[in-house]
């Protein structure tokens, strides 16, 4: 999640925890220990590839916060003895393992037993959710001003808890709703991910990947009434072929769990990572390799690519979508059409 859910998030666990006896520094003390794993932002692991894969890593990982929310426990309890060790203990280890457990119910994946196993992600929320964070940012800010407020930490806690559930209640609706259209395909042992659009948990994207091309679906937990509206992505399995021969393109399949597009342009190896953002405007594409005078693949060291802008016509168009004055959202061209359209 984003740094100031993450802080809000820390903040209310230390308000709850500690902030009868330490007031308003429980709330500060906590929202720097919810940041604390993002700081590996700051290591440069010497590509784009690696940087990008790296992160959420080890600062993330649960055989490294434990220790290190123990010793901090120490070390804060001889800052302020008034709250005994085991509040300490609760405080730190609280903050810093919700920390990754909520990333892990994001899209981009949390390495939470690193340095063993695969990324982690459910999906099941997007990276900023307004409806998760202001519960926290406004029992955050009412204790600021009216200290402890300890059932105001409690009550935008469980709220923001009853929203994940909800999160995870809508995903289950819209992956039944869409395992008919995928079983008449022949698809429904298929790769797929089904994730939230952005800031909101009412309209989901499915991405399906078939053998000469991925499926992409847009709906919603309440549109079980509505026919699904199914666009066709091809993809370049030869390409995909050549990126699994390079080491960064094996740890981009690795980390992306193969959701990637992979094109060649101007003689320059790219893959997109497709599980983040829209087609079009994918966040996320490394150039890996570049063809030589003969036209082979030569590695570099990977860079990343300008990311493209979103424009005010894909906006509207989501946002008509989303309000449901648009039946369907085409994400090929990102544009929305009324009930009885198809994209093209």
């Amino acid at each position: 999640m984003d740094s100031i859910t993450q802080a809000a998030l820390g903040a209310c666990i230390g308000g709850a925890v500690g902030g009868r006896i330490l007031g308003r520094s429980a709330l500060v003390t906590g929202a720097l220990l919810g940041t604390l794993p993002d700081l590996d932002v700051v290591i440069d692991y010497g590509s784009a590839v690696a940087n990008f894969t790296q992160h959420r890593g080890f600062s993330h990982s649960l055989f490294v916060l434990i220790p290190v929310g123990v010793l901090l426990a120490q070390a804060l309890h001889r800052w302020r003895p008034q709250l005994s060790r085991g509040r300490w203990l609760a405080f730190t280890l609280l903050i810093l393992i919700t920390h990754p457990l909520l990333d892990t119910l994001t899209t981009y994946g949390t390495q939470l037993f690193w340095p063993i196993g695969p990324p982690l992600a459910t999906n099941s929320i997007f990276i900023i959710d307004p409806l998760y964070t202001l519960p926290l940012l406004f029992a955050v800010i009412y204790a600021i001003a009216r200290p402890p407020a300890v059932r105001a930490h409690l009550a935008g806690l469980g709220l923001s808890s009853l929203y994940l559930i909800w999160a995870f209640g809508a995903q289950a609706m819209v992956e039944r709703h869409v395992e008919q259209e995928l079983a008449g395909q022949g698809l429904q042992n298929a790769p797929r991910m089904i994730q939230p659009m952005p800031f909101t948990t009412l309209l989901w994207r499915v991405t399906v990947l078939a053998d000469e091309a991925r499926l992409e679906i847009v709906t919603g937990p309440l549109e079980t009434h509505r026919p699904l509206a199914v666009e066709r992505f091809p993809r370049n399995t030869v390409l995909l072929g050549e990126l699994a021969d390079l080491p960064e393109g094996q740890r981009l399949l690795w980390f992306t769990r193969g959701f990637l597009d992979v094109n060649l342009e101007g003689g320059s190896l790219q893959a997109t990572d497709i599980r983040l953002g829209l087609p079009g405007v994918h966040p996320f594409t490394f150039e890996l390799a570049r063809q030589d005078e003969e036209g082979l693949l030569v590695p570099a060291t990977s860079e990343l690519m300008p990311r493209p802008a979103m424009d005010e016509d894909a906006l509207r168009a989501f946002w008509l979508r989303l309000t449901g004055e648009a039946a369907v959202l085409c994400l090929a061209s990102l544009q929305a059409l009324p009930d009885g359209e198809h994209c093209s």
